[in-house]
Parts: C-alpha cells; sequence; structure tokens
C-alpha cells in the first residue's frame, strides 16, 4: 500500500558521521509494504545540541543515531531509558510530544545475534573500540555470560574504564594475546572512512579465533568479514545488527512490529 506524504505525515531521521541509505531504505520498504503514513531520511551534523533541538521543535517522530553521536546526545534529552543509560550511549531517540527518550537497541541486537550464532560463552573475546558502539558491545558480551573478555583502545583511559565497568581487562593492542571471538567496533572497515581498507585486527589474530564478529554495517564485507570467510571462520555481520537494531526502531517509532519475514525482505532491499 502506498500512503502519499501530506501535512499528517510523521516524519523520522537518522544521524550519522557517515550517513548511507541502509536505513532510509529499510523503513521506507516497511512504512510502504504496512501502509503507515510516515517517511524517513538520513542527516549528518556538525551541530549536535541543534539537531536534537530540531527533533523537538518540529516534531520528529524519531531518530536513529549513530557513531560518532551516540554518547553525545545524551545531555540534550529527557528521559534515559534503562538500555541507554545502563552504558551510557544512545542510537535511538522517540519524541513523545516534545519529551525526547533515548534507547538504545545495538545492544539487543548484539546479545541476540551471539546467541542465536550459538557462541560458545567459554571462549576468551577481544572487543575492539571503546566509544558508544562498544559499550553496547561489551555489555551484551557481558550478559551474554562471556567472562574472559578484554578491550582493545587506543585510548587508555575510555578504554580501561570501560573494561574496569564489566569487570574486564583493557590492553592498547592483543600482543600475542590470540582470542577465540573477535569483534570490532570501530569504525575501522567502514566505506568513505580513511581506514576504509584497512583490517582491524591483524592477519594472525584473526587466524587464531573461531567467530569474527564485525558490527561496520556498509560495507557488509569489511576487510575483516572478508579475511574471515576466506579462512573459514564463523562470522557474524554489520548488516544483521543494523536490520534487528533497526526492527527495534521501527516498533518504538510506529507502534508496530514487523514480522521476521517483512524484517528479511526490508534488509534485502536495503543493501540492495
Amino acid at each position: 500500500m502506498t500512503v502519499d506524504l501530506n501535512k499528517d505525515t510523521l516524519l523520522c531521521m537518522s544521524l550519522s558521521g557517515r550517513p548511507s541509505n541502509i536505513g532510509t531504505r529499510f523503513h521506507n520498504y516497511l512504512y510502504k509494504e504496512l501502509g503507515l503514513n510516515f517517511v524517513y531520511k538520513a542527516f549528518t551534523t556538525t551541530d549536535v545540541p541543534a539537531a536534537v533541538a530540531g527533533i523537538r521543535a518540529l516534531g520528529i517522530r524519531g531518530c536513529g543515531v549513530s557513531m560518532p553521536f551516540k554518547e553525545q546526545v545524551i545531555a540534550h534529552v529527557d528521559v534515559m531509558h534503562d538500555s541507554a543509560s545502563a552504558i551510557d550511549s544512545v542510537n535511538t531517540i522517540v519524541n513523545e510530544d516534545g519529551i525526547l527518550h533515548a534507547y538504545n537497541t545495538d545492544y539487543q541486537a548484539v546479545a541476540n545475534l551471539l546467541r542465536e550464532n550459538k557462541v560458545d560463552t567459554s571462549l576468551s573475546v577481544a572487543v575492539s573500540g571503546s566509544g558508544g558502539m562498544a559499550k553496547a558491545v561489551v555489555a551484551a558480551v557481558r550478559d551474554t555470560g562471556f567472562t574472559d573478555v578484554t578491550v582493545v583502545a587506543r585510548n587508555k583511559s575510555a578504554g580501561d574504564a570501560l573494561a574496569s565497568q564489566y569487570g574486564f581487562q583493557w590492553r592498547e593492542d592483543l600482543d600475542d594475546l590470540r582470542p577465540g571471538v573477535l569483534i570490532n567496533a570501530t569504525p575501522i572497515g567502514m566505506a568513505g572512512g580513511p581506514e576504509a581498507d584497512a583490517l582491524s585486527f591483524p592477519d594472525v589474530v584473526v587466524r587464531g579465533a573461531e567467530v569474527v564478529f564485525d558490527v561496520v554495517a556498509m560495507p557488509e564485507n569489511t576487510p575483516l568479514i572478508l579475511l574471515a570467510r576466506e579462512l573459514g571462520k564463523t562470522v557474524i555481520t554489520g548488516a544483521s545488527v543494523i536490520a534487528l537494531q533497526a526492527a527495534e526502531q521501527f516498533a518504538l517509532y510506529t507502534g508496530v512490529r514487523p514480522s521476521a519475514e517483512q524484517i528479511q525482505r526490508a534488509s534485502e532491499y536495503s543493501r540492495a
């Protein structure tokens, strides 16, 4: 069913350092299929306070928040729900009559994917990164049952603080450590970025792992994922993360929960 844009159409949006068409196509596909009077548009900004104020002032229904804004928006929302406040990271803002509610659907998506892929919780884990996405990943790893976890981050203060918060260890690099599970929660490998062609973990470390998980969604096959596939590792991609977290966002914005089949079709369409 197609709904023509009109004065009652509700706008949802995203804020990202490097916007892509994935979320835009995902949400708009489902709005059309379900006959909902919504439209979705991607934005970037150099003025986070003004951008969030615009959500409130213009009655924008919802906003997906991506790197590097997941922590910056916290000071400008009104209500931090448990999923966001527990990790001090926001990936979803919902505007309820001018009151901005903050959530984090990344956390649930990562936890679900680890469970769905039956990743052995006795394996050691290395999480690369210390920003908002890394916080969601580390919390999900902890809550999924992993206990031997290392946060790998160049920023000692942020990395050590994140690791300590969840009872894990921090290292600037892995050196001779060979974790069974590797999770990249940095922008390394992201299309259009300065390290688009780089590996987020050294080749020798990837060869020693059993499971490789890259949260970068664009491209789906990052250099890390390509190497892991070539080596026959179990892989989990950022495309899977973005589909699951976007489905949760969709439900928060619209009050409608798409079926698994609809989510799959929307995800395939978003990447076509």
